[in-house]
C-alpha cells in the first residue's frame, strides 16, 4: 500500500535522494480521513492556502480567510470552506465548479501546519466543500511565528501581467515564506509551504526566481510534480497588510535542488485577506542565507 502511495515522478525524486524507505515509512501517516486532532486544529485556523488548475492548464496558489470555524469537517472525509477567492483572484471562476486542489493550514503562532488534497465543489452558499484524498501532517520545520491581527479592508486587484515590478521584485527578495501549488500527472493538486531568511527566494530579473529546497519530509510531493510537470503556482503573502502577490508559471528543479520558476503570469490583490500579523520570530530551522 505504500509503494501505492507516490506515483512515478515522487518515486524517482525520492531514488535520487536515495531517501525511498524513509519516504514509504512517512507516506503511511498519509490517509483519506480527517481524524479529529486535524478537524480541531481546522476549526481553529482562520486562513487556508488553496492550489489549482484554472482552465487553460495555469496552476495557481490562493488565500481564503475567514473566522475561526469557516473551516468545518462534515462527516470523516469531507472539509465545508465558508469563503471562495476575492474578485480578482485567477481561482475565482475555477472554484466556481468542480476542481482537483491542494489545501495547506498553516498555524504561524503554534508553528504547525496539515495538508489536505482532493476534489472541491461549490457548496450551493458560497462555499465551498472538498472531499479529501489524502490528508497528513507535516513537521515545524521553516515557520516563522506569527499572530494574527483583524484589518478588515475591501479587496482590490492591484495589478496583473506578465513580469514582476521593481516592487515586486523587492517583495520577493524580502520574504520569508510563500506557498507553492503543484499538479501531477493524474492532475490532482498540491499545496506546499515554504520558509527561510528572508533572501531565501531570490529573484534574478522580472521573470526569474528560484529558491533552494531544504530538507523536509522526505516525501517530495512538490519537487516529484515538478519531475513530470512543470507547471506551478506561488503565493506570496504580505503579512503586514494581507495583501498577496500571484505568481503562475513553470518551475525546473536543478542538480543541486535548486527551483528556477519561470514567471509567466502575475496578479498582486490588496486585502486580499481580512488579516495582517506580527512581526515574525524566525524558525531556528532556518538555514544561512547566501547572498550573492
Amino acid at each position: 500500500m505504500a509503494g501505492e502511495t507516490f506515483h512515478p515522478g515522487e518515486r524517482a525524486v525520492q531514488d535520487r535522494a536515495g531517501v525511498r524507505d524513509r519516504a514509504e515509512h512517512v507516506g503511511r501517516g498519509i490517509g483519506s480521513v480527517i481524524p479529529a486532532v486535524a478537524a480541531r486544529f481546522l476549526s481553529d485556523r482562520r486562513t487556508i492556502v488553496v492550489g489549482a488548475a484554472d482552465h487553460e492548464g495555469r496552476v495557481w496558489a490562493s488565500m481564503l480567510s475567514g473566522p475561526a470555524g469557516f473551516l468545518a469537517t462534515e462527516g470523516a472525509s469531507t472539509l465545508a470552506v465558508a469563503a471562495r477567492p476575492v474578485p480578482g483572484d485567477p481561482l475565482a471562476a475555477v472554484l466556481g465548479g468542480p476542481a482537483e486542489v491542494g489545501t495547506i493550514a498553516l498555524d504561524p503562532a503554534g508553528r504547525r501546519r496539515m495538508r489536505l488534497n482532493g476534489r472541491s465543489v461549490p457548496d450551493g452558499r458560497g462555499g465551498l466543500l472538498i472531499t479529501a484524498e489524502q490528508v497528513y501532517a507535516n513537521c515545524p520545520k521553516y515557520i516563522q511565528r506569527r499572530h494574527p491581527l483583524d484589518t478588515p479592508s475591501a479587496p482590490e486587484l492591484l495589478d496583473s501581467g506578465t513580469r514582476l515590478s521593481t516592487r515586486q521584485q523587492l517583495a520577493v527578495t524580502t520574504t520569508d515564506t510563500f506557498f507553492v501549488a503543484t499538479a501531477g500527472p493524474d492532475g490532482r493538486v498540491d499545496a506546499s509551504h515554504r520558509g527561510g531568511h528572508p533572501g531565501f527566494l531570490s529573484a534574478h530579473g522580472p521573470d526569474l526566481l528560484s529558491w533552494p529546497d531544504y530538507p523536509g519530509n522526505n516525501m517530495f510531493m512538490t519537487l516529484g510534480n515538478l519531475e513530470l510537470n512543470p507547471a506551478a503556482g506561488l503565493l506570496l503573502p504580505d503579512w503586514e497588510t494581507g495583501g498577496a502577490l500571484l505568481l503562475s508559471g513553470r518551475a525546473e528543479p536543478d542538480a543541486d535542488r535548486t527551483v528556477w520558476f519561470t514567471v509567466e503570469q502575475v496578479v498582486e490583490l490588496a486585502h486580499a485577506s481580512p488579516l495582517s500579523w506580527s512581526a515574525p520570530e524566525y524558525s531556528p530551522a532556518n538555514p544561512p542565507v547566501a547572498w550573492t
